[in-house]
């Protein structure tokens, strides 16, 4: 397994309307920021915002402005007419990877049915990995479970390095 590459940066976001609004603890982006850091980044955030659209999409095309090699997010990935996050998601990438969310729902299924039900994506922007999780700590911790071992390779790559 290759190692992450040094100076790897990641930014947390969370979208959930009850946390943004101080009504529960924001304990998915929390858990995504420890386990990040564990694999070695840089992190940023969380930052909790609404289910909104137009604020997702402005803080998702400031991360990857901003350079970072990973853009995580948690929550907004249901089936809730108030759930936003791919939408925002798909107007900052550039190339989807979908083979990448696919592997994060297939892992879940055993454990959480509903894990299916998730409408994460995933891809590029620039130089920036983008992923959505599912906005639970389970579904954070099972999301890490599947992009930990990758996310060498990945930010390696986005950088320009050889396969």
């Amino acid at each position: 397994m290759s190692e992450l590459p040094p100076g790897a940066r990641a930014v947390v976001v969370t979208a959930s309307n009850r946390a943004s609004a101080g009504v529960y603890e924001d304990r998915s982006g929390q858990a995504l920021a420890e386990g990040l850091r564990a694999l070695g980044f840089t992190v940023e955030g969380p930052h909790v915002l609404p289910d909104d659209v137009e604020a997702l999409t402005r803080v998702l095309r400031d991360a990857v402005s901003s350079g970072a090699d990973v853009v995580l997010t948690t929550g907004g990935t249901g089936l809730s007419p108030t759930d936003v996050t791919p939408e925002a998601t798909r107007a900052v990438l550039e190339r989807e990877a979908p083979g990448l969310a696919e592997a994060v729902r297939r892992y879940g299924e055993a454990k959480v049915p509903a894990s299916v039900l998730s409408r994460g994506i995933a891809g590029t922007a620039g130089r920036t990995l983008v992923v959505n999780l599912p906005g639970s700590t389970g579904g954070v911790t099972d999301g890490l479970a599947v992009l930990g071992p990758l996310l060498p390779h990945v930010v390696s790559q986005l950088r320009g390095g050889d396969h």
